[in-house]
């Protein structure tokens, strides 16, 4: 089975501003080339929209994936509303009072959605969490869009880490079995090992970020996406990019 991690969209409304990447076109070359992919399931994992949740923009990416008949899975980055995008996704059942939160099978394979929308996970979804790990038992993947971790992306670790980073590795770290995370938020292309974690961080579909210095620097505009492969109890995964496009300025 295999599953396409997208993250970071950072959809505008139709005709905003959104830093001079057209990330409409981008979304639409994704799906262009995912249509001559074998895929079997999406999974989006945050940050659908530029700024803030709007219908309008969920309203537009949800019409565009179901062209693919693909089914596809959502969880909310800092950037999307979870209440709205529970109902304008079609996933408000999926929604525990302002969260998203959920276990789903993927080929025999768990699989966690976590909520850090917020920055922080709920009192709530921490008990859920550790309820769902204790009946798992076993190797468990999850998809969160926040690292529950620092990187060594110093714009991202020092100004929007996850706030409650501690008290979510001090549950993932007394897990007995492996973990693998598929996260985004810090728009670069990145695994991690430590103790009973494998982070894999995937890169935007907006743009990636310098890891190599303090401030925010755009590395470079290539658009990038995460094929996971689940077969026969080996997990595998490899990110693939294709150019982005720039909006194009007009001439006075």
């Amino acid at each position: 089975m295999k599953v396409l991690q997208i993250t970071d969209l950072h959809i505008g409304r139709e005709g905003e501003d959104t830093g001079g990447v057209d990330v409409r076109k981008n979304f639409l070359s994704l799906l262009d080339i995912i249509s001559h992919q074998d895929i079997d399931h999406v999974v989006v994992t945050g940050d659908l929209c530029y700024d803030n949740g709007e219908e309008e923009i969920y309203d537009w990416i949800k019409t565009k994936l179901n062209q693919l008949n693909i089914p596809v899975n959502y969880i909310a980055g800092n950037h999307d509303d979870s209440i709205l995008m529970g109902n304008c996704l079609g996933i408000s059942d999926q929604l525990i009072e302002n969260e998203i939160y959920y276990h789903k099978r993927l080929c025999n394979q768990d699989c966690l959605f976590l909520d850090s929308g917020k920055g922080t996970l709920s009192d709530k979804q921490y008990e859920w969490l550790g309820k769902q790990l204790q009946t798992i038992n076993k190797d468990v993947v999850i998809f969160i869009h926040h690292p529950p971790m620092k990187c060594g992306v110093p714009f991202m670790d020092n100004k929007y880490a996850l706030q409650d980073m501690e008290r979510l590795q001090e549950v993932l770290f007394a897990y007995p079995h492996a973990i693998s995370i598929y996260c985004g938020h810090y728009h670069v292309d990145k695994v991690i090992r430590y103790k009973n974690i494998t982070l894999h961080i995937t890169p935007s579909t907006y743009f990636q970020i310098d890891q190599s210095v303090e401030d925010f620097k755009i590395d470079h505009h290539h658009i990038g996406f995460r094929i996971i492969d689940f077969a026969d109890e080996k997990l595998t995964s490899e990110v693939q990019y294709f150019v982005g496009h720039k909006l194009k300025v007009e001439s006075i």
